[in-house]
């Protein structure tokens, strides 16, 4: 695989982080090295919450997806990658896990559940890395990103978070396993977003926006589950072809100086001028009697 250099070096400085480097790791994978993949891959975890109907149940009866599924999916997304870019005790980060742990407050939910919902930002995106990148994601990485999520698991008061990737790989599937199915909520909360990621789309691409994610997400229970179009192998096929030549042109290329993401700066047609700190989150506090009665435990 030969590489324009400056991928290389990056490559061999990802490589040889120590573990005590773990943010600064994680950070320059996701802002740089792997962005772009990286970027798709959160886009998929956030889908993959709606095949649980338990947590389905609960995104819907709070009713912010339905009813802002574009603020709902940048935010989400904004939240994450802030506390990627800005450090998680940076004071930018400290803001955004206030947000977190105050928009979860009053969300009822088992220890599992909350456990999952992290795991898909953990597991989802590398695996998409690992089977779609211009490169495999290092051990270094792999490390970092669990150690980034263990942390802020800690911080967000989610106890029980695996110690390596390993295992947090063996809890998804098995989470997953048990727990994947359909549910009217989780297939309506999936049509409401199905426009956020039309609208990245060229305009001749759109009406296949489902079929494109039921392709990327090459998974037909967790595809039934969502109420998506079922895809065969020569559509995955394609895609995997596609990406096959964006990554031979990408390793010919040199890294990318200026990072994915910007703190303040993200460009998108909600904030098209950019975001504060305080215009991001649920529009409205969740009230607990819309939920199932199930509690966190």
């Amino acid at each position: 695989m030969k590489l324009h250099p400056t991928l290389a070096d990056s490559l061999r400085r990802q490589e040889s982080f120590s573990p005590n480097d773990w943010e600064a790791t994680f950070r320059t994978m996701v802002l740089y090295d792997l962005a772009a993949d990286m970027e798709l891959g959160f886009f998929l975890s956030y889908y993959r919450n709606f095949a649980i109907p338990s947590i389905a149940a609960t995104l819907h009866g709070n009713g912010e997806i339905q009813e802002r599924p574009m603020k709902r999916s940048y935010d989400t997304a904004i939240v994450i990658y802030e506390l990627i870019a800005s450090g998680l005790d940076s004071d930018r980060g400290q803001h955004m896990i206030a947000l977190l742990n105050r928009a979860h407050r009053n969300v009822p939910g088992s220890r599992d559940e909350y456990l999952y919902v992290l795991l898909t930002l953990l597991v989802v995106p590398i695996r998409w890395a690992q089977h779609h990148a211009w490169r495999q994601p290092t051990r270094a990485e792999l490390a970092a990103a669990s150690r980034f999520f263990a942390e802020l698991g800690s911080r967000m008061n989610i106890h029980g978070m695996p110690g390596t990737y390993a295992e947090a790989e063996r809890f998804f599937d098995q989470y997953e396993a048990t727990h994947v199915g359909p549910s009217a909520e989780g297939q309506k909360l999936m049509d409401a977003t199905v426009q956020v990621f039309q609208s990245r789309l060229p305009l001749p691409l759109r009406p296949f926006a489902a079929r494109m994610i039921s392709a990327m997400l090459a998974d037909d229970r967790l595809v039934a589950a969502l109420g998506l179009p079922r895809t065969g192998q020569i559509s995955r096929a394609a895609l995997r072809s596609m990406l096959a030549v964006r990554n031979s042109f990408h390793r010919r290329r040199p890294l990318d100086r200026k990072p994915h993401f910007t703190p303040g700066k993200a460009g998108s047609s909600l904030y098209p001028g950019g975001y504060s700190l305080d215009q991001i989150g649920p529009v409205k506090v969740p009230d607990p009697s819309t939920f199932r009665s199930n509690e966190l435990s």
